[in-house]
């Protein structure tokens, strides 16, 4: 009858444990805009463009493995998931009863004979009567599902980041190239006005005016091929690896990426952007803690056993079984509203997370809207910039023709020469910059993490 009663008790307490106390959690309401920056979406978006379909230089893909694999940042991402994947279980082992072993065997002399002998089987469990321990449970999987969110948001910057950089040292090349070919330019002039100021064909002024063109073209070297360097050495600690040259592949103006990328539906913003589920995570997490906070208000409830042998000889020993099985009810009383201010804290906490969500939702429409309008302009900048280059490369063809006829003055050659080179510069400079934001576009969308 006593093993009967027992079990009875305990039948009942599970079941009184399905409830649990506290409020469900809803989503905060956004009131999402019906378009992102005025751009009808549909179902189509980033999230069905790999990174490798997109970024087609083989040489850039091996860098961005490289980085996916070996950048010390991910790694430690990772390590972080596993940590939180085994606090979740810990957690949950929580809601489980605990048993422990315990062997006893203890000996003295003759002087005072006393021998004990035992063996023991401890049973201990906390009910979960009111939810405290499920609320921890969910508390930990959303911690554990946070920092999955997190490595992916880490992934997808890193991806960027690396492109970026990539996109930035080419530009930087082909600048280099740029002015090595006007630096050749410079110095053939310097020749020519040399051969007319000799032969009393121009005065001694543009003579010294193109030495001067030349002498600030050489300044350029220097400050160019220490931003190559630097730059590289950005892509080495990207990847994972120590300072030193970068692999090259296409060059600027062969890398191809789509003039659009499809925007998708607004809501869908909230899915693919890791940092929004992140963020969304841990609203969820402090949510959790809330109800931890309020069950700890009421009576915890907590069973007890032992089964065990003991008797003081080995003879003896499996003859003399015994048990015992308790409960234990805490109910706090009085501790000057400590419980009461865990609770008002954890309420106030998660408030913190639900603006701080909030803000993410608002900082990522707010990101997209300017990668778009950016991702527009760029192009309208580039088309003007290649016109630029156009003329200022016929104009310097001309004022060349005329001097060498003798129809203007070196000055004249020298102002066309340096409009051609500003403007191979703005033309190198826009071709980078409707790559970067595609580039950034693409990240801003959640693309790059499949």
């Amino acid at each position: 009858m006593k093993r009967i009663y027992i079990w009875g008790l305990v039948v009942m307490t599970m079941v009184a444990s399905s409830c649990k106390l506290g409020k469900k959690y809803t989503r905060p309401e956004l009131d999402l805009p019906e378009t992102i920056d005025g751009v009808a979406g549909d179902s189509v978006s980033v999230s069905g463009i790999h990174w490798q379909e997109l970024y087609q230089d083989t040489v850039l893909q091996n860098l961005i493995r490289q980085t996916l694999e070996y950048n010390k940042n991910l790694q430690a991402a990772a390590a972080r998931v596993k940590e939180m994947m085994e606090s979740r279980r810990i957690s949950k082992a929580d809601l489980f009863p605990k048993i422990d072993a315990q062997v006893v065997g203890e000996y003295k002399d003759a002087a005072s004979i006393s021998h004990t002998y035992g063996g023991k089987g401890l049973l201990s469990w906390e009910l979960d009567v009111w939810g405290k321990l499920r609320w921890a449970n969910q508390a930990a999987l959303a911690d554990y599902l946070g920092s999955v969110a997190g490595e992916r948001a880490l992934r997808i910057t890193l991806i960027a980041q690396v492109v970026q950089a990539y996109f930035e040292l080419t530009a930087l090349d082909q600048e280099y190239a740029i002015v090595k070919q006007t630096l050749a330019a410079r110095q053939e002039g310097v020749r020519l006005a040399r051969l007319r100021f000799e032969g009393g064909l121009t005065s001694e002024t543009s003579l010294r005016q193109s030495q001067v063109e030349l002498a600030r073209t050489q300044t350029l070297i220097p400050d160019l091929e220490k931003n190559i360097r630097v730059k590289e050495n950005q892509i080495a600690l990207l990847a994972g690896q120590y300072p030193g040259p970068a692999q090259r592949g296409n060059g600027l103006q062969q890398q191809q990426l789509p003039a659009t990328l499809p925007v998708g539906l607004p809501s869908q913003l909230l899915e693919r952007r890791p940092d929004i589920v992140q963020a969304e995570y841990k609203l969820r997490a402090a949510h959790a803690k809330v109800g931890v906070a309020f069950t700890s208000l009421f009576p915890k409830i907590s069973l007890t056993g032992k089964a065990g042998l003991e008797s003081s000889s080995l003879s003896d020993f499996l003859k003399n079984p015994y048990y015992f099985f308790g409960g234990e009810l805490l109910e706090p009383v009085f501790n000057m509203g400590k419980n009461r201010a865990k609770l008002r804290a954890a309420k106030a906490a998660r408030e913190q997370e639900e603006y701080a969500y909030q803000q993410t939702v608002l900082t990522a429409f707010s990101e997209v809207s300017n990668a778009l309008i950016a991702s527009s302009k760029s192009r309208e900048i580039r088309t003007s910039r290649q016109n630029l280059e156009k003329a200022s490369r016929s104009a310097l063809d001309l004022a060349t023709l005329q001097y060498i006829n003798g129809i203007i003055s070196y000055l004249d050659v020298l102002d066309a020469q340096r409009s051609y080179f500003d403007a191979q510069i703005g033309l190198n400079n826009a071709i980078r910059d409707e790559l970067l934001t595609t580039v950034q576009l693409y990240k801003v969308l959640g693309g790059g993490d499949e």
